[in-house]
């Protein structure tokens, strides 16, 4: 199935290589559009992160090869009529080591992260149902799916109306507290936000959601040691959830100023962001950058690249 996929990039990459020169920026651009329609036929409906992680990853996977191939093409001059039979040979590296297809890689992801929202909407999904994260009440979930229309309207008022409705009717109702957490952030009422992923916590102990966006509310009421706090209750849960060390290297850095701590997560959450094949590598990446500029503005290099190196991340 993969090799007929990209027989049909490859006819695609032939016709625009005959026509003109492959501009790098221009096939990127191309490219990367055709992985963002791709991933967001993914489904995430009650599927482990890891799964819609490794579906993003073939998608962006193909676009790669497809690159590599179009590269080759560019370089054949069809014009040339000297010889009466031409051998095209396209010699494509399929080790997914090599520098060539990592740099590609990372090019596609980077312009996805900045403009596709399909990409990031698709590995923050938070759909995989517990014992009580939905309702078994169809008159709940018919006010529950009332809701998620609203808000995908941004009638946030609403949803929150038809999300109260619904857990009124069933009390153990944990996705109607998130959306209705999700509402009340969006409108930037932070307290009763927190209060409706409590609830949901309340229900369901181990929900992921609500404690990640608890996190994020703290720090939008500038509460930094809160959200510490919670992104360490996060950690109980998912030991290895790169967002805990994403949020609290991004609290350390952005907001408390320790650029130390913020450098020493913001490198693990980097590893593990690589690691799971995610795009939000590229949002700890911007992040170090800027730690780095800071620390060397301030005579702390050596520091950075010690943080580095006992993080085994090459600077480079």
């Amino acid at each position: 199935m993969k090799n007929y996929f990209i027989l049909i990039l490859l006819l695609a990459a032939f016709q625009n290589v005959q026509s003109q020169k492959t501009d790098k920026k221009q096939l990127i651009k191309e490219l990367a559009n055709d992985a963002c329609s791709c991933i967001d036929s993914i489904p995430t409906y009650n599927r482990i992160k890891d799964s819609i992680t490794a579906n993003i990853h073939s998608c962006i996977d193909y676009r790669v090869v497809a690159y590599q191939i179009t590269d080759q093409l560019s370089n054949i001059d069809l014009s040339d009529n000297s010889q009466e039979k031409k051998e095209i040979k396209v010699p494509i590296n399929t080790d997914k080591n090599p520098k060539e297809y990592q740099d590609i890689y990372y090019d596609l992801e980077r312009y996805l992260m900045e403009n596709c929202e399909a990409i990031k909407s698709k590995v923050a999904s938070t759909d995989k149902e517990n014992k009580n994260s939905v309702s078994n009440n169809k008159e709940a979930m018919k006010y529950y799916e009332l809701g998620i229309e609203e808000s995908k309207k941004n009638n946030f008022k609403e949803a929150i109306e038809n999300y109260k409705k619904a857990v009124k009717i069933d009390p153990n109702f944990a996705f109607a507290y998130d959306n209705m957490g999700i509402c009340y952030r969006k409108l930037e009422q932070y307290d009763e936000a927190i209060d409706a992923y409590e609830k949901s916590l309340k229900i369901d102990p181990q929900g992921l959601l609500p404690l990640q966006n608890i996190a994020v509310a703290y720090s939008y009421k500038k509460e930094y040691k809160k959200a510490i706090k919670t992104y360490e209750k996060l950690a109980l849960i998912e030991p290895n959830n790169p967002e805990v060390f994403y949020g609290i290297g991004q609290m350390y850095s952005m907001y408390i100023k320790d650029y130390e701590k913020g450098l020493d997560n913001m490198c693990k959450a980097y590893s593990l962001y690589v690691a799971q094949k995610s795009p939000y590598r590229t949002d700890a990446e911007k992040i170090i950058q800027m730690l780095y500029d800071q620390m060397k503005k301030d005579g702390n290099e050596k520091k950075f690249n010690e943080i580095l190196e006992a993080n085994n991340i090459s600077q480079n």
